[in-house]
C-alpha cells in the first residue's frame, strides 16, 4: 500500500514533465495524505494536460452514496482481472508526480516511519489510473489512484508493496493515447531498481497529516548518512 508521498520544487513541473504548469508559486507538499487535491498528468485532446484530482478514486458507475469508498491504491498484478480497473487501463492512464513516499515498519510495539527517494531525480513519477464521479449534489469529481506493486528488495526490509515508479521511456508508454500493447503492462509496472533508491527513517510526524513541512522528510539526526539503516 502506498498511503502518503512528497512533491518538492513543483516550480519544475512543466519542464519535467512538457506541461504548461499551472501551478507555478505554489508551495512543495512534504506530506501528502490521501483525500487531497494533487497534480496529475493525462493524456488530453492537445498533449499532456497537468490537472488537479483528488486522491482516492471512485468508479464513475458507481451510484453516489455516502459510503462510496474510494480506492487509493490498485495492485498492479490484478488490473487487468477486476473490470472496473481494466476500462480505465485502456483509456485513463496518468502519471503522479512525486518526490518520494513513506512505509511503515513494524519494529517490536512501534511502527518506525520510512522515506524513500531517489537522490538524482527530484521528481518522478507513479503510475496511475483516474476516473471521474459525480457526487450526489451533482459535482464532477476527478479522482486517481496508485498503482502498486511487489516491493523491491529496498523496500521489502520495510514493507510488502511500493508503488509502480515509471522511469522516464516508460512514462510516455503509459500515457500514450489508446490501448497499451498486449503483455505490456506487466513489463512497464515492475518494481523500481533498489540500487537507483535510498531510504532513512524519519520523524512519526509524518503520521499526522496536517504535519506538511520538511521536518517529515528529513533523516533522524541518528541516521545521518545511513540510507540503509535498519533498526532490529
Amino acid at each position: 500500500m502506498c498511503g502518503r508521498y512528497s512533491l518538492l520544487c513543483i516550480d519544475d513541473l512543466g519542464n519535467r514533465f512538457r506541461v504548461h504548469n499551472p501551478m507555478i508559486g505554489s508551495r512543495s507538499r512534504f506530506n501528502i495524505s490521501p483525500g487531497t487535491r494533487q497534480p496529475v498528468i493525462v493524456a488530453g485532446a492537445g498533449g499532456r494536460e497537468l490537472v488537479q484530482m483528488q486522491w482516492g478514486l471512485i468508479p464513475g458507475h458507481v451510484i453516489a452514496s455516502g459510503t462510496s469508498r474510494p480506492f487509493i491504491n490498485a495492485r498492479a498484478e490484478t488490473l487487468t482481472e477486476r473490470p472496473v480497473f481494466a476500462r480505465l487501463l485502456a483509456s485513463n492512464r496518468c502519471l503522479i508526480p512525486a518526490s518520494g513516499f513513506f512505509e511503515w515498519k513494524q519494529v517490536r510495539t512501534k511502527k518506525i516511519p520510512y522515506y524513500f527517494h531517489i537522490p538524482d531525480q527530484p521528481v518522478f513519477a507513479f503510475a496511475g489510473l483516474w476516473d471521474e464521479w459525480q457526487d450526489p449534489a451533482g459535482t464532477v469529481l476527478p479522482g486517481y489512484t496508485v498503482i502498486t506493486t511487489e516491493p523491491n528488495s529496498l523496500v521489502a526490509s520495510v514493507h510488502t508493496r511500493m508503488p509502480v515508479i515509471l522511469s522516464r521511456e516508460n512514462e510516455a508508454l503509459w500515457l500514450a493515447d489508446g490501448s497499451l500493447p498486449q503483455g505490456s503492462p506487466g513489463m512497464l509496472l515492475t518494481p523500481y531498481p533498489p540500487e537507483a533508491m535510498e531510504m532513512y527513517p524519519v520523524t512519526d510526524l509524518v503520521n499526522t497529516p496536517s504535519v506538511d513541512d520538511e521536518r517529515v522528510v528529513r533523516p533522524l539526526p541518528s541516521s545521518a548518512g545511513m540510507q540503509t539503516f535498519l533498526p532490529e
